[in-house]
């Protein structure tokens, strides 16, 4: 069976979440922190070896303290994050266990998944080497100036792309060398500046990032809809301890 590091990123601002005075996804949302119910849909997993977490330095105390209990129990590594998320997905990439043959990077942000979304994913990938969920484009799109619309762009072909998004370990670290300094929005993007063929897999809209209040007001009226599943992870501990 393949090894799999998993990524969680969560050291940006926040700065589109107005809700309290933390950062988004130290939020509860149903009486669990945001990133921690990202965070449990892969540290149960036979195929995941490591599970990393990349926050901001700022944050490192408070996260130690706030989370201590939780970081023990499911042997979660920290690192620090950059200014930007490939900066901070590539702090984490450094920290990789040596046992990992593929890497899957997931916002701390988006944690409406279900355990079978993950094993498409992590399936597609074992097979082609990269693989991300995605969700065909509704909406009709507007390019806009100013607030006025100055062109209508066909969503022929076009997909929103989410997380997880995993990749052949070599592949990813590839990407990351090549880099440079572009200012990649996901992984995708710059595995495919390396030449490497991304596998699509279809996703869910419930399987979206909170960014925004009204994202998490969504999350909170929908988590209890996601697909059912059997339970497979103990919580002994709660995040307020």
């Amino acid at each position: 069976m393949p090894k799999v590091a998993v990524i969680l990123p969560a050291a940006g601002q926040s700065t589109r979440f107005k809700l309290g005075q933390q950062k988004k996804v130290f939020t509860e949302l149903k009486g669990r922190a945001i990133w921690l119910r990202s965070a449990e849909h892969f540290v149960n997993r036979d195929d995941v070896v490591q599970t990393i977490v990349a926050i901001s330095p700022d944050d490192d105390e408070f996260f130690r303290n706030k989370f201590r209990p939780n970081l023990a129990f499911m042997a979660v590594d920290l690192v620090h994050g950059g200014d930007s998320r490939a900066e901070t997905v590539k702090n984490a990439l450094a920290q990789v266990s040596d046992d990992a043959d593929f890497v899957a990077v997931h916002d701390a942000a988006r944690p409406m998944l279900t355990a079978k979304w993950v094993d498409q994913i992590f399936n597609a990938a074992f097979e082609t080497g990269a693989a991300i969920p995605a969700v065909p484009v509704a909406n009709t799109l507007k390019r806009v100036d100013g607030k006025v619309i100055t062109d209508t762009i066909d969503r022929t072909g076009l997909w929103g792309a989410q997380t997880p998004q995993v990749f052949r370990r070599e592949i990813l670290e590839q990407a990351y060398q090549a880099a440079s300094d572009m200012d990649a929005t996901d992984e995708a993007q710059l595995v495919r500046n390396i030449g490497h063929p991304v596998q699509v897999v279809e996703g869910s809209s419930m399987n979206f990032k909170i960014t925004t209040t009204s994202d998490f007001k969504m999350a909170e009226a929908l988590i209890d809809r996601l697909p059912r599943e059997k339970p497979s992870f103990l919580h002994p501990f709660k995040d307020d301890v």
